[in-house]
């Protein structure tokens, strides 16, 4: 049974400063829960319409149909709601390609942007401290279970870059063609912000700016959507590697 306690923090944790202060956060769905119990995030409460899940007895809260809909943030709740422990930081790795985002907004951009971190196999994903939460419940299931792969962090991003000794390639519009750029097998990749760009502030720390040319007979297209453009980055960067 739902007590009104656990019904007020699960529907709470939609805003970060609750996320922050529990340091918890929800995934739903059956499949989106099955991933994070097979990973490394620990389990806090699982609330379920059935008993399928094996977990421990006392983490295990059977719900009716009517109480998962209250605490649910979709449309058409699916069976299961958990809340998992958001985990503490790990080290940035950088033996391989590093992704960072400067001020990414949009939770369905970040979701995706996890997902291809997870295909393209970037382990590591650095975030300014400006980028949307990747534990909104939205990035959440944006990343259909992604999140579990891929190592977020959030950090003072200028800084970052500053302390880092790697290649540090930025997207501009009159950045280089990156058909035509030696790409290396390690490096930062840095993705701006969905209106702006990448900002005064890193692109100051940015050694070669690369570009997605144009290849539409009009050339009208103002830019592409960030996740986009991750996708294409990242899909030429792991090509060049296979080549190497």
């Amino acid at each position: 049974m739902l007590t009104k306690n656990q019904k007020k923090i699960v529907v709470s944790l939609s805003q970060k400063k609750f996320r922050n202060q529990h340091q918890l956060f929800v995934v739903e769905g059956k499949k989106g829960v099955d991933e994070f119990l097979n990973s490394e995030f620990e389990l806090s409460q699982l609330f379920s319409t059935s008993d399928e899940f094996e977990v421990e007895a006392e983490k295990l809260v059977l719900i009716s149909e009517k109480d998962l809909k209250s605490i649910s943030n979709l449309t058409t709740p699916n069976t299961a709601l958990a809340l998992f422990k958001i985990p503490k930081g790990k080290k940035v790795d950088d033996s391989k390609l590093i992704l960072a985002l400067d001020d990414v907004r949009d939770p369905g951009n970040l979701g995706t942007i996890i997902r291809l971190c997870d295909w393209f196999g970037i382990d590591h994903l650095v975030c300014s401290k400006e980028t949307v939460d990747c534990f909104n419940p939205k990035v959440v299931q944006a990343t259909m279970g992604s999140l579990t792969r891929v190592s977020t962090h959030y950090l003072d991003l200028e800084n970052f870059l500053k302390s880092s000794d790697l290649p540090k390639f930025g997207t501009f519009m009159d950045g280089a063609s990156v058909y035509s750029h030696i790409l290396p097998a390690n490096g930062i990749l840095v993705m701006g912000n969905e209106a702006n760009g990448i900002s005064t502030q890193i692109e100051a720390l940015i050694d070669r700016k690369i570009s997605i040319p144009r290849f539409g007979n009009l050339q009208n297209t103002e830019s592409l959507n960030v996740a986009t453009a991750t996708a294409i980055l990242l899909s030429e960067f792991s090509r060049r590697t296979i080549e190497m």
